[in-house]
């Protein structure tokens, strides 16, 4: 995994603005629809050339594919392992349950996306992963791009057993553990085609006021120890260089009134054997919480990948914010060469469901660049 040297370096969690026409592809494939598999090829290549173009006129050094390939961030599975159908029924955010006024504004919002992530497919058999076909017509799409280092994203464990409900396991637990089996394959693929493989996993924040909004903090804290413990088993043989790890706390607009506190889950993240840590810290619920990297300080080697561009709204942070961002949080951490300039999270986490308008994506990402030169400037 590349550091940060003479110059922070940028990069973003994931997903990127997808063309309509292809979100409705994708929406299509995911409801079960009849869709032109050529189609769907010639448009996810185009699509992606075009982001990978896009992020490099940014100014973005550890690039992606914009996960245009995928319909989300994490349904995209249903395609690529066995056992999944029928509907989950996702417990709704404890912070919107105590505004629903929220919610409703939530629900207009939404409108746009062309995959419903409050109903992904279910666990209704065993899940084992198909073949590698699909992961590595993706990479393929990815490994030649521009970028000082490519990455590329693969959901965790715990956000496939956490929001793709359980009707085949005998506890969460064996399905967790089912899932990461499968999941190594993925992993490894992404990997063997020297790409950083990059695990989402908002489960380990945001099933605090999710799955675990009604139970103690301890329960909570044993999932997390749980997902953990299936990654790390997950990437047995795979270089902990090779992978970050994104947690967060939920891609989207709301109170974040329970969110669980970064200090609570700090020390259990650091059991990932991953070489960095993606966290969101331009949240205003969050921004704070580089201080915690004082009292628990970031593991040697890991690097820490800053969200410091909010990616729920539509305003363009000034380079003096993110340059300001980047100094408090490199303060904390104590070396700059170990911080990375990131987003909170993707842009568009779902096809079609993007809250940023995509012209403004390409702003926000060329504000990170010229904020973490500014840094760069105060730092290095």
């Amino acid at each position: 995994m590349l550091t940060s040297g003479s110059s922070i370096l940028t990069t973003h969690a994931g997903s990127l603005p997808r063309p309509p026409v292809l979100a409705e592809l994708h929406g299509r494939r995911s409801r079960g629809d009849p869709v032109d598999p050529d189609e769907l090829r010639h448009a996810i290549g185009d699509a992606t050339a075009a982001v990978i173009a896009a992020q490099r006129a940014a100014g973005i050094d550890v690039g992606n594919d914009g996960e245009q390939a995928r319909e989300s961030f994490f349904t995209y599975v249903q395609h690529r392992m066995t056992g999944f159908g029928g509907t989950s029924r996702r417990p709704m955010f404890r912070d919107l349950r105590d505004h629903p006024n929220v919610l409703e504004l939530a629900r207009r919002r939404s409108e746009g996306a062309k995959v419903n992530l409050r109903a992904a497919p279910a666990a209704i058999a065993a899940v084992t992963y198909r073949d590698r076909a699909e992961v590595d017509a993706e990479c393929a799409l990815a490994a030649g791009a521009p970028f000082a280092q490519t990455f590329m994203t693969a959901a965790s464990p715990g956000i496939v057993a956490a929001a793709m409900e359980n009707r085949h396991y005998a506890t969460l637990e064996d399905y967790v553990r089912a899932v990461a089996a499968a999941l190594r394959t993925e992993y490894q693929a992404i990997v063997d085609q020297g790409l950083l493989l990059q695990i989402d996993a908002p489960d380990l924040a945001m099933e605090r006021h999710t799955l675990f909004a009604d139970r103690p903090l301890r329960e909570f804290l044993g999932w997390v120890e749980l997902v953990i413990d299936a990654i790390n088993t997950a990437l047995v043989g795979i270089d902990a260089g090779s992978v970050r790890l994104h947690v967060c706390w939920g891609n989207y607009e709301g109170p974040h009134t329970h969110d669980v506190p970064l200090a609570d889950i700090l020390s259990i993240l650091y059991r990932a054997h991953v070489g960095g840590l993606v966290l969101s810290m331009a949240n205003p619920r969050h921004a704070h919480e580089h201080r915690c990297f004082e009292r628990h300080p970031l593991p040697e080697p890991m690097v820490l990948v800053a969200g410091v561009i909010d990616t729920t709204n539509n305003f363009v942070e000034h380079p003096e914010v993110v340059a300001d961002r980047l100094t408090a949080i490199a303060h904390s951490v104590g070396d700059p060469r170990r911080v990375i300039a990131g987003t909170d999270c993707g842009f568009d986490t779902s096809a079609g469901i993007g809250d940023v308008a995509p012209s403004v994506v390409w702003e926000k990402l060329r504000a990170l660049r010229a904020g973490a030169d500014l840094a760069s400037e105060r730092l290095l």
